[in-house]
C-alpha cells in the first residue's frame, strides 16, 4: 500500500522528532553553583556568631563593630554563664562582694588552658540580658578586669543607624 504524500511527511516528522533524546546543558549550572558556593564562603566570615540563649534578649544598638572571638560570659535572669557551662546564680552574684569569685576563678581557669582560637588579647564578650541590674554588670566587669581580661565586648541586637534628615 502506498502513502500519500502528506502521511509520508507526517512519519518523517515523528521519526525526526523522538530520535533526539533530551539533553541537559551543565555549563550554566555549574556556573550558578560556583557563583553560589563564592557567595556562602564570603558572607561567612564575615562575623561571629555567639551562642543563642532563648531566654536572653540583647539590648538594641547601632554599633558598626563585630564583636571578636573571645570567651562568652551569658547573663540571664537566674544564671551566669561561661561559654554556656553555669557558674554562679545572679541571686549569689549579687550578694557577693565587689567581685564575683566563682567567675573569676572559671576565668582564671580559662586563662591557664587558653584555646588558639581565641584572640591572644584576654577578652570577653558579655552577652547580658537586657533587664540585667547594671551593679550587676559592674560586678562582672570588675571581674573581668580583675582576672586580666581587659578586652570587654558587649553583645547586642544590631538596628539600622538612624540618619539625621
Amino acid at each position: 500500500m502506498k502513502l500519500s504524500r502528506r502521511a509520508r511527511r507526517m512519519n518523517l516528522h515523528h521519526a525526526r522528532k523522538s530520535s533526539k533524546a533530551a539533553t541537559l546543558n551543565m555549563v550554566s549550572l555549574m556556573d550558578i553553583f560556583t557563583i553560589l558556593v563564592f557567595f556562602l564562603l564570603v558572607n561567612a566570615t564575615s562575623a561571629e556568631i555567639l551562642p543563642s540563649q532563648k531566654n536572653i534578649t540583647l539590648p538594641d544598638s547601632t554599633s558598626e563593630k563585630f564583636p571578636l572571638q573571645n570567651l562568652v560570659i551569658a547573663v540571664d535572669e537566674k544564671v551566669i554563664r561561661l561559654q554556656g557551662k553555669p557558674v554562679i546564680a545572679v541571686r549569689d552574684a549579687i550578694k557577693s562582694g565587689q567581685t564575683i569569685r566563682p567567675l573569676f576563678d572559671a576565668l582564671r581557669a580559662k586563662a591557664k588552658v587558653r584555646d588558639k582560637n581565641i584572640v591572644d588579647r584576654k577578652g570577653v564578650t558579655i552577652m547580658g540580658d537586657k533587664k540585667i541590674p547594671f551593679h550587676l554588670l559592674k560586678k562582672i566587669m570588675l571581674t573581668c578586669a580583675g582576672a586580666e581580661y581587659t578586652n570587654i565586648s558587649f553583645a547586642v541586637n544590631q538596628k539600622p543607624q538612624v540618619s539625621d534628615n
